[in-house]
């Protein structure tokens, strides 16, 4: 069965018909952290039109394209976060493929596979040639005890495994649709979907 009830980080929610608020029409979210105390996320597909430069001048030129901020939620707008993907172990290296041989860089915390939170304190340097991908958002997506997993048990929310290049690719116009039409069974025929389902 593709689609799962219980978010863990990894998973994205991808946002159904049924889900009126504004604020997620459209939207896949990477959850980040989820437990008895509430989720935590980001939206992978809503691109601002401000550069990284402007509010983070020194991180503007490792930041995966488009170099700009992301929305990652409505809470905590005035606040930057930060996620990094490690880059695969090259061919040839000593290890079973894909395993990793070099450590993660300082300020790096993994949260689900080679994908981790970044702290932005740490010096650019630091962090920027350990990493194959970066990503900044301005604000998160919350939810407190119980409440997503509601939101999942009315319909507002499919929830299928991420991958770690939705988070990091240069377009995600067409991400929403991608992500279900990857999945396998019925899920993937929501994917065709018209964007005002009333007009068929």
């Amino acid at each position: 069965m593709a689609e799962v009830s219980t978010p863990a980080a990894g998973m994205l929610l991808v946002a159904t018909p049924a889900l009126e608020d504004p604020h997620f029409a459209d939207t896949v979210v990477l959850v980040i952290d989820a437990d008895d105390e509430g989720a935590l996320g980001v939206v992978l597909n809503r691109p601002t039109s401000v550069p990284v430069g402007e509010v983070l001048e020194t991180w503007a030129g490792v930041v995966a394209e488009p170099d700009v901020l992301f929305a990652g939620g409505p809470v905590g707008r005035d606040g930057a976060l930060a996620l990094g993907v490690l880059p695969p172990a090259p061919d040839g290296a000593p290890g079973e493929p894909g395993e990793r041989v070099t450590a993660a860089p300082v300020g790096f915390r993994a949260v689900w596979g080679d994908v981790g939170l970044l702290d932005l304190d740490t010096p650019v340097e630091l962090l920027a040639e350990g990493l194959a991908g970066i990503r900044i958002f301005a604000g998160y997506s919350g939810w407190g005890p119980g409440q997503l997993e509601a939101e999942i048990e009315e319909g507002s929310w499919y929830v299928v495994p991420g991958e770690a290049a939705d988070v990091f690719r240069p377009s995600t116009d067409t991400l929403w649709r991608e992500v279900l039409r990857r999945q396998p069974g019925d899920l993937a025929w929501h994917s065709t979907r018209p964007s005002e389902p009333g007009l068929n």
